[in-house]
């Protein structure tokens, strides 16, 4: 049964995630790690300085040479008292083609997702952004080929939540694919892909909007200091670009009351303090 956060509980989630926001701060600028905000926590920080007010996420990237790096200092420089670390390689049954870290002794379970086999505390998403094929044909093949990995991947929910009983008996027979394949075959793909330098990039088990095959490897690559709830948090120099093809030209415009929405939550725990 999906729950609604009221205010009180909006903030006091927001408040946690910032919490990890400047762990992952913290650990980057001790191994000279670049990352950046990224989606509608970049958004947050340039419209209100923060978060958006009825966002329950956050979200940061890094390009993949840089995500690789984050994960080696995770094992020695993360503050394993308070927070832990998953990503497909370090959690069995972590289906995501992307991090999170997550804040112990709490719970953000999604709806639809109950069953996953590891521990749901409240999290930040950290996305790897990797090389997108400059040449137009070879990028269409590489976004289908990117598509069919993401549906085995997320086979596990859809077989459970997907609203058609003919996709749910489809994602039923995707899981049957024995995960480490999945997983060894995904890691293959992406070592291939970024031995040679591109002008695009992304993250590949996640969407991109319409018409939009990636976003350029510089905005990764050059960050700076903005303010994000009264803390330096990092977020790219061209922000601006970024913002406009992520959200479209008029980004700085609320939406109507109708489309402020957040993830469905079934149940939710938070520090004792």
């Amino acid at each position: 049964m999906q729950i609604h956060l009221n205010g009180e509980q909006l903030k006091k989630l927001q408040k946690t995630e910032l919490e990890m926001l400047e762990e992952i701060d913290r650990i980057c600028k001790k191994n000279g790690i670049t990352y950046t905000l990224i989606g509608g926590s970049l958004l947050g920080a340039v419209r209100h300085q923060g978060f958006i007010p009825w966002d329950d996420d956050a979200d940061v990237a890094m390009l993949r040479k840089e995500y690789d790096r984050f994960v080696k200092a995770c094992k020695t420089d993360l503050d394993e008292s308070r927070f832990y670390f998953q990503d497909m390689n370090e959690t069995p049954g972590y289906r995501w083609g992307y991090g999170k870290l997550r804040r112990k002794n709490t719970l953000f379970l999604r709806d639809g997702q109950e069953h996953m086999p590891y521990e749901q505390g409240m999290f930040v998403d950290i996305f790897p952004a990797d090389a997108v094929p400059d040449n137009p044909f070879m990028r269409k093949l590489h976004e289908f080929h990117c598509f069919c990995i993401r549906k085995v991947m997320w086979s596990e929910v859809g077989k459970k939540t997907d609203k058609s009983r003919a996709m749910r008996m489809w994602y039923a027979i995707l899981s049957k694919i024995p995960e480490k394949k999945v997983k060894k075959h995904l890691n293959k793909f992406i070592y291939r892909c970024n031995k040679k330098k591109s002008e695009l990039v992304r993250t590949y088990l996640f969407p991109v909007r319409k018409h939009v095959s990636g976003y350029q490897r510089e905005w990764y690559e050059k960050t700076e200091e903005v303010i994000f709830e009264g803390v330096y948090l990092q977020g790219s120099v061209y922000r601006t670009a970024y913002l406009k093809r992520k959200f479209g030209d008029n980004y700085m415009e609320l939406p109507p009351v109708e489309k402020r929405q957040c993830h469905p939550v079934s149940d939710i725990k938070f520090v004792e303090v």
